[in-house]
């Protein structure tokens, strides 16, 4: 047993019985290597990672291996996820020497922290003309003691190529406004792939955030390629095989342009950004009734695996499952193993007929789509005895929830599920689901009673025990983010107030005092780094700046008068910052273009007043309001003067009456939910 045994990170508990000495990033780890003169052997990666798996059963579990790492080396592990400060430093080293990045991440830093050399997964053995890892280990070695002064130099001037690339987005004369914001969705529109949907070629990632920043450019604009692009793409991957057709949940991504063979770790952040575009695809108006029939049942499910598969005990959400399955106990993982079928094995479970229709359904063929003949299920076409689908799939998922199954990381990231409160909140008030409105509710009471110690966010949890790691500014932002929405589906104000407080922390400790509208990553008091990391890109989740900014603008809405201006102008200044991005690179810009589109719009406010005794969840307007208003936009209902929203606004004539503003500019309130409706439609 090394050191890892109480760690909060399952990834880091997974190598507690490693030979290797493994120690938590931290100063003792700093000082041993200084007290040792000896390199930090920093390995990076997370719970669901295959590559993370194969190099651990590979090397970190092989005697010999961990000798030579614990003799010439204090070995350093850390999560990435709890850990995403550590993880952006020394990945952008690791691009900049390697020119690609990945996990596992393998770095040696001076014991300043400095890094000399880095690389991703290395092999137990040479191959491919990569070297293996322990010939890695001893090049490394022989270097530090043989050429000290060569690694010195290199270390100082990589630590100081990661300083000067640490400097916000530049100020720019591009103005947020619609032409910014229809060139930005043409440059996107362009890489759309004609033949399988999505953007770009193989791996194809679920390009979740830009998703919504279209669906918002076609709500206000009209612009029917970017709903075909946004309709194309998800039902592409609804049909597909990176979408779980008998349990529900996206996996990571898929391995090809089709989106059959996923990469089959399921991820909390992705599910939750994708139920929120499912869900608001769900409800808008289209020609297609059976591609919003789609949505509504992926939306339906998607929000089922959060609550049923990640749900935690504490009322929070797992990070994810593992990629791999342990089909022999203590052996080495494999990928895919509870997922895929072959013929044979639907027959066994359905029978001769029912085995035969499903491997039709499906997509389960004898030379299958995967590997050793099995297939990942598909579902091109909808199957017309919808009684027959039902019972085979529930017998399908039954038999499938008996094999082995991929281990969970049970670790609670606070950004993550705030944005799992967003997506509940926003498609339980929408589609009329109060339960998934609840576990919203649950999740957010959690994260604020755990999660905030002194007012400051933690970033992860474990069990209900939370971790040592110190919120980062998506975690500000996107808990913040949930809160407001959930005080818009509840209109209870008390979500109002945390919102508030985090928003203020945030602007306290994560401003860059020099540029405003630029934000560090990490708080102005947290652990001094070889850099201190800000990425205004969005990747697999929003970058924390673009993440704050949508929390800044909905808050400007929905808070009293005396803060609503202070946060606009700091959306206002954070929006323009990303006009370049918008302007230069849109595709890494997705939730840039979604706070923009309800910047450029207002955003919208529909404030819905009620006479006493109707309840604000089965009103007519409130219920025509939540479908119909677009991303980004503010609906609150409640009695006059209860929220901020709603003050000096009263019912007319004693009845249910509806206030639209954009911006700081309001309409006649109107009673008919058919003229509001119209009234949310009708700049476009």
């Amino acid at each position: 047993m090394n050191r890892l045994g109480s760690a909060t990170s399952p990834y880091l508990r997974q190598h507690a019985d490693n030979p290797v000495d493994w120690r938590e990033w931290g100063a003792d780890a700093l000082a041993e290597a200084a007290a040792r003169d000896v390199p930090i052997l920093l390995s990076v990666g997370y719970a669901s990672c295959h590559w993370c798996h194969v190099m651990a059963h590979e090397s970190f579990e092989d005697e010999a291996t961990a000798a030579v790492m614990n003799e010439n080396f204090v070995c350093v592990k850390v999560d990435r996820e709890e850990r995403p400060d550590l993880d952006a430093v020394y990945m952008t080293a690791t691009v900049a020497m390697t020119g690609q990045g990945g996990w596992p991440m393998t770095c040696f830093l001076t014991p300043e922290g400095e890094p000399f050399y880095c690389g991703t997964y290395y092999p137990k053995t040479p191959r491919g003309g990569m070297p293996s890892f322990t010939q890695l280990l001893a090049a490394v070695t022989d270097t530090w003691r043989n050429r000290r002064d060569e690694v010195d130099q290199a270390a100082a001037q990589v630590a100081q190529a990661l300083r000067e690339q640490g400097d916000g987005l530049p100020n720019s004369e591009l103005a947020v406004g619609p032409d910014l914001l229809r060139h930005a969705v043409a440059t996107v529109l362009g890489d759309v792939d004609p033949r399988y949907a999505g953007f770009g070629g193989a791996p194809k990632f679920p390009p979740s955030a830009l998703l919504e920043g279209l669906l918002r450019h076609y709500e206000r604009t009209g612009d029917e390629q970017a709903l075909q692009a946004v309709s194309r793409t998800a039902a592409a991957m609804a049909r597909g095989g990176i979408y779980d057709q008998l349990r529900g949940g996206f996996a990571r991504y898929s391995v090809d342009a089709a989106w059959v063979v996923p990469h089959f770790e399921k991820m909390l952040y992705d599910n939750a950004q994708l139920l929120r575009v499912y869900a608001h695809l769900a409800r808008r108006p289209a020609n297609d009734a059976a591609g919003q029939a789609l949505s509504l049942r992926v939306a339906t499910e998607t929000a089922q695996f959060l609550i049923d598969d990640l749900g935690t005990a504490e009322g929070g959400f797992a990070s994810a499952l593992d990629a791999d399955t342990h089909v022999e106990p203590g052996g080495p993982g494999v990928e895919g193993a509870t997922y895929v079928w072959t013929p044979a094995q639907l027959t066994e479970v359905l029978g001769a007929d029912d085995g035969a229709w499903a491997a039709e359904v499906f997509g389960v063929t004898a030379e299958g789509n995967f590997e050793h003949g099995a297939s990942v299920p598909t579902r091109y076409a909808d199957a017309e005895d919808t009684e027959r689908f039902d019972r085979v799939r529930a017998r399908l998922r039954e038999a499938r929830d008996r094999r082995p199954q991929p281990e969970r990381d049970d670790k609670v990231v606070t950004a993550w599920n705030g944005m799992a409160i967003v997506a509940l909140a926003e498609a339980g008030a929408a589609l009329a689901r109060p339960d998934w409105v609840e576990a919203a509710v649950r999740c957010a009471r959690f994260l604020l009673s755990e999660h905030v110690i002194d007012g400051r966010l933690v970033r992860a949890s474990l069990g209900g025990v939370a971790g040592t790691a110190v919120g980062v500014l998506e975690d500000y932002a996107w808990l913040a983010t949930g809160l407001l929405a959930v005080h818009q589906a509840t209109g209870d104000p008390d979500w109002l107030e945390h919102a508030r407080r985090l928003i203020d922390t945030a602007a306290a400790h994560f401003a860059d005092p020099d540029t405003p509208g630029n934000w560090y990553d990490t708080a102005d008091d947290a652990e001094t780094l070889v850099s201190r990391p800000r990425d205004p890109l969005d990747g697999a989740t929003p970058a924390g700046a673009s993440s704050f900014a949508e929390a800044l603008l909905t808050a400007s809405v929905l808070a009293d008068s005396t803060r609503s201006a202070h946060y606009r102008e700091l959306a206002e200044q954070t929006v323009q910052r990303g006009a370049i991005v918008l302007a230069r690179a849109p595709r890494s810009g997705g939730q840039w273009l979604a706070v923009a589109e309800a910047a450029v719009r207002g955003p919208i406010q529909v404030a819905i007043a009620l006479p006493h005794g109707i309840d604000p969840e089965t009103a007519e307007l409130t219920v025509a309001a939540r479908r119909v208003a677009p991303g980004g936009a503010a609906v609150v209902a409640g009695a006059p003067n209860s929220v901020p929203l709603l003050a000096d606004r009263q019912p007319v004539a004693d009845r249910p009456a509806a206030y639209v503003c954009r911006g700081s500019v309001c309409d006649l309130p109107v009673g008919d939910p058919a003229e509001l409706e119209a009234a949310l439609v009708s700049d476009r």
